[in-house]
Parts: C-alpha cells; structure tokens; sequence
C-alpha cells in the first residue's frame, strides 16, 4: 500500500480557509505579500534553466506546470499568465472549489485536482513547484518521491519551506501566530526542513538542489529574497 502524505488534520485547517484565501487582507494576506517574492524567484529560475528572454511575456508557452499544494490558486493563476499549461493539486476539496471559481471568473483554464500526489497519476511536467508545503505533509521523504515522479526530462522543480531555526520558532511559529499575522495552528516548527535536509531527499531521487535563497522580512523593504536563510528558504532541483 502507498504510503500518504495527506495529514487530514492539515488539509481540514486550510480547507477552512478556502473562502478567504483571495482576500489580501484576510487570514491569507501573508501569502499575498509572500507570493510576488515566489514569483520572481522562479521567473529568473525558468530564464536560467531554459535560457529564455527574461523580457519576454510568456517564457512557460508550450510547457507544462504542476503546482502542489495549491490552495486556492495563488500560484497556478501567475504560472498560467506565463503561458504555462498548468495543473493544481491540493489536499483540500475546499480549496480546490475556491480555485476553480476564482480561475473561472479570470478566465484562466487551469486543471484543478484534489488528492494524493502520488495516487493521482501525473507526469510529464516541465515545471513542479510546491509552496510551503512540504513542512505540511506525513511523509516528506514519500512526498518528494511523488513530487520528482511528476517530472518531465529535463524538467525545474521549485520548493520552498520554512528553515527549522531557532528564528523561525520564534517570528514564524510564535511571533506570527500570536499576533494574528497567520492562522493559529498553522505551523509546527518540528515539522520545518532545514536545507540540508532538504538536499538529501532530493538527492534520494537523483535530484541535484541548487544553491537556496532566503526568503527574509525588514521594516524597510518587507518579504524579500535574501542570503539569509533564518525565517524561510527557496530553491531549484533538477536532474543532471
């Protein structure tokens, strides 16, 4: 039998969220802030790893993205405006309702599943990514495996996580979830992947990580992409 990485748990807690998760003010206002961060990030992975124009308008036109993890469709709605043809995947039915109606009302056609990554029989992506997500599942050695089942030759994966610090225990865990800034119960700092870690599973699946950025927050310049790996990293994986 499968192994799961779905904690119902998890999938219960952000299917709660679904109706809000559009609302930059709401409960998901942080991914707001987080995702244009994301984003440029994994436009200057796509130039580099396909050698594309990094002036050019659609740089993902005739490939092929995975998103899992979802949610509501925070990332799959950009990757699609980049010409990708694009797949979400999320634990949450909820949240798969929500994406599907916010991508149906931007007239974005976007596949949207809800299941087990590894259960759902896809392949043949050129572009994987998951947010924030692997510090969420049941098995993250499994999850991995999923993830690089899902890609095609020649294919850029793109993860990020919170870094398991003592930082992060304190902004993220106890800082954010105190003072309202996330949803309480949403991270468990046991739970979070140190880049080390994270290079050793992907190596377990014949992925090479490349070098991680810091995703870091100042009062002057907000989220930004940083050598600092303290609070949250991103990074690339590919096969040699």
């Amino acid at each position: 039998m499968a192994i799961a990485t779905i904690r119902p748990e998890e999938a219960a807690h952000f299917g709660k969220l679904a109706a809000d998760w559009w609302d930059p003010k709401g409960s998901s206002a942080m991914l707001h802030r987080l995702n244009p961060v994301r984003l440029g990030f994994i436009r200057s992975a796509i130039d580099a790893h396909w050698r594309g124009d990094s002036r050019g308008l659609k740089p993902l036109a005739g490939k092929r993205a995975l998103d899992v993890g979802c949610g509501a469709g925070l990332l799959c709605e950009p990757l699609a405006r980049l010409g990708a043809a694009v797949t979400g995947v999320d634990a949450a039915a909820e949240n798969i309702a929500a994406a599907q109606a916010h991508a149906g009302g931007a007239g974005l056609a976007i596949d949207y599943r809800c299941g087990e990554i590894g259960a759902l029989g896809l392949a043949g992506f050129d572009l994987v990514t998951s947010m924030e997500v692997i510090e969420h599942v049941a098995d993250k050695a499994t999850f991995i495996a999923a993830l690089a089942a899902t890609l095609a030759p020649g294919g850029l994966m793109v993860l990020s996580t919170p870094n398991r610090t003592p930082q992060a225990r304190l902004l993220l865990v106890e800082g954010a979830e105190r003072l309202g800034v996330v949803p309480r119960g949403t991270h468990h700092w046991d739970d979070f992947v140190t880049p080390a870690e994270l290079r050793a599973l992907l190596a377990a699946e014949g992925l090479t990580m490349g070098e991680p950025r810091g995703i870091a927050w100042s009062p002057a310049t907000s989220l930004h992409l940083s050598d600092d790996m303290a609070l949250n990293f991103i990074v690339t994986a590919y096969r040699e």
